[in-house]
């Protein structure tokens, strides 16, 4: 028993380490990276770009974007596919959304992402928090663009509204995964929850994007599913990507999917009606962001 238990913690590892050649990407560096995340550890901010370990995050921050996570960086729930920190949040900072506006004037961005950890443990969720913040960049940083990927707030419309009241250029809300795994994957959120809030903030006149992550273990018919529902609910923008484990303690890959067969689904969403799609192995959901407002 005791062999077969070594055997296979050493196939886990090796698995979890062995990646293919087109998942092996530089990591961030030169000025611009360096002045980002100067600024970042000096304003004591959070980005998902570092946050979620994001393989893209020096050339969206070269082209002009980058994506800020607001309410901490501490998250209520523990969806088994994130890097970021589960445990109880601390209080909101009033001055996390001066910082933020602050920061994007002084490296001169073009468009912005804003998301968030998971605020269970508020009475609206920080929905307030985001109104804010949407509203203070907007009076701040006159000409920039911005796009919020907002979690489900518990499927609640009155708090959802907060947020389609301040104009966000795009609504994001990302699915994740297929319904099958979605329990297995997800934290508190649901298939059916994710898809009622895109069609809410759609039938709102608000461009709604979503994506999902593959190597879960999910089959070719779900991944095209998931594609009808989205479009079902008049969602315009997809990204796909590939799932890549933060570490041991997470969900394991279950398969590298080649970049031919993600360029067939981009081909495949295309077909289906969607405005924009986002289909290859490094592509996050705010990977090209600032195109999808065209």
């Amino acid at each position: 028993m005791d062999n077969k238990d070594n055997e296979s913690v050493t196939e886990t590892e090796v698995s979890f380490r062995r990646k293919p050649e087109w998942l092996k990407v530089k990591l961030p560096h030169g000025f611009k990276t360096k002045d980002v995340i100067g600024l970042l550890n000096d304003k004591h901010l959070h980005t998902i770009c570092s946050s979620g370990m994001c393989p893209n995050r020096a050339e969206c921050w070269g082209a002009g974007t980058a994506t800020f996570m607001l309410c901490g960086n501490i998250c209520t729930r523990n969806c088994k596919f994130c890097n970021v920190s589960t445990n109880k949040p601390l209080p909101l900072d009033p001055r996390e959304i001066d910082e933020i506006a602050s920061t994007i004037q002084k490296l001169g961005l073009k468009h912005v992402v804003i998301t968030s950890v998971d605020r269970d443990d508020l009475p609206d969720q920080g929905a307030g928090h985001w109104a804010l913040a949407i509203r203070t960049i907007k009076q701040k940083c006159p000409g920039v663009t911005m796009e919020v990927l907002i979690p489900d707030f518990q499927g609640r419309e009155d708090l959802i509204d907060k947020i389609i009241a301040e104009g966000p250029e795009i609504i994001s809300h990302n699915m994740e995964t297929v319904r099958r795994l979605t329990p297995e994957v997800r934290s508190v959120a649901t298939y059916d929850r994710s898809l009622k809030v895109l069609e809410y903030i759609a039938s709102k006149c608000i461009r709604t994007k979503s994506g999902i992550m593959l190597g879960l273990g999910e089959e070719r018919h779900e991944i095209i599913e998931t594609m009808d529902d989205l479009r079902k609910v008049n969602c315009q923008v997809m990204t796909i990507g590939q799932y890549l484990q933060p570490s041991l303690k997470h969900y394991k890959v279950r398969a590298y999917i080649t970049p031919d067969e993600f360029a067939e689904y981009g081909r495949i969403g295309k077909e289906k009606g969607f405005r924009h799609v986002e289909s290859a192995p490094m592509v996050r959901s705010s990977y090209h962001a600032e195109k999808h407002i065209h």
